[in-house]
């Protein structure tokens, strides 16, 4: 018994030291850090031909025997010569294909990588080149989305080609980065349209009376706040929210008819949604196929190139992200669907 005790004692002490240890050593860094400038972030830049030529050739290692594999190999070596003349010859006038991810979240957080993503292909693409965007979401925020719309239309005013593929959702907010596209592509059981505007939040004035608590909400300006969670809310509040509520879904109904013209706008801005085969019959998209059928046909044709602007994060920045990420995700998601944002 007394041995547990000793080796419990000794237990507490090396753990004690240890933290203490870490946390000296994140003051220095985080010291060390406040004199830095912050590097920001870097582009990642991958070909995805070498993926897709790395995948077949795995599975040709795998499945054929040394003779025919060497016998390939000889063929393919031929033809890679003949493809590197003729590539050679016509360099000039073969395009590209830039590829951005963007995987939307509420606060459509993925815009700000992508914004600096679409900065570095913007000075060098040419109406030659293609970029193509896989998205997937479910939209957001008023504010947010229209800004990663914004970003995207820049592509199209360069007058360079931009192709949506979406394998999952593009609703909502997700749909007004979508009709942006020059052409949007789907998979057959993607979720599409819900081009509509929402906004909720509870209010808790009668619990807050029930117990004689007084809550006052003080404005300078009519209209400055409408509905509240704690005051009293009026039937002209009521009235003025709605009205701010069907002049956002009139914008975005002109938004996605001024790059898709050939839609029923009011046929399809109901709030409504469709699968992708239902939405290639209203015209919501162009084409049912998955991104990587359609990246890995353009592979064989063009240079791939799949762009990621990653930033860099000090030590103490990725301790706290992945801390806080989850929480962060949870409250956030919460809060925002029950206060008096505005969603796409």
């Amino acid at each position: 018994m007394e041995f547990l005790y000793d080796y419990a004692s000794f237990l507490a002490k090396t753990v004690t030291l240890v933290i203490a240890i870490v946390v000296v050593l994140v003051a220095i860094a985080s010291m060390r850090g406040k004199g830095r400038r912050r590097s920001g972030g870097q582009l990642q830049v991958i070909k995805l031909n070498e993926f897709y030529k790395g995948l077949r050739e795995r599975l040709e290692q795998s499945l054929l025997d040394k003779d025919r594999l060497k016998a390939l190999r000889k063929e393919q070596a031929k033809t890679l010569k003949k493809d590197a003349k003729v590539t050679k010859s016509t360099a000039d006038g073969k395009g590209r294909v830039y590829v951005l991810d963007f995987d939307g979240d509420i606060k459509a957080s993925a815009t700000e990588s992508m914004r600096h993503e679409i900065t570095a292909l913007l000075t060098l693409a040419t109406s030659k080149d293609e970029v193509v965007l896989r998205l997937e979401s479910g939209g957001g925020m008023v504010h947010s989305y229209g800004l990663a719309s914004s970003q995207l239309a820049r592509i199209r005013q360069a007058g360079i080609p931009l192709t949506i593929c979406i394998d999952k959702v593009a609703a909502s907010g997700g749909y007004m980065m979508a009709c942006i596209g020059t052409r949007i592509i789907s998979a057959p059981f993607a979720i599409l349209g819900s081009i509509g505007v929402v906004a909720q939040l509870p209010n808790v004035n009668r619990l807050l009376k029930k117990h004689d608590i007084d809550y006052e909400v003080l404005t300078a300006g009519e209209y400055k706040r409408t509905l509240t969670v704690f005051g009293e809310n009026t039937e002209k509040g009521r009235e003025k929210f709605q009205q701010d509520l069907d002049i956002t879904h009139e914008l975005f109904k002109n938004f996605v008819a001024s790059y898709r013209p050939q839609l029923q706008i009011d046929e399809v801005a109901t709030g409504e949604i469709w699968l992708g085969m239902a939405a290639l019959d209203k015209q919501l998209v162009d084409e049912l196929k998955t991104s990587d059928e359609y990246l890995s046909e353009r592979a064989k044709t063009a240079d791939v190139f799949h762009l990621r602007y990653a930033e860099r994060k000090s030590l103490q920045e990725r301790v706290g992200l992945a801390a806080s990420g989850s929480v962060d995700r949870l409250v956030t998601g919460w809060w925002s669907r029950l206060t008096q944002q505005r969603f796409w």
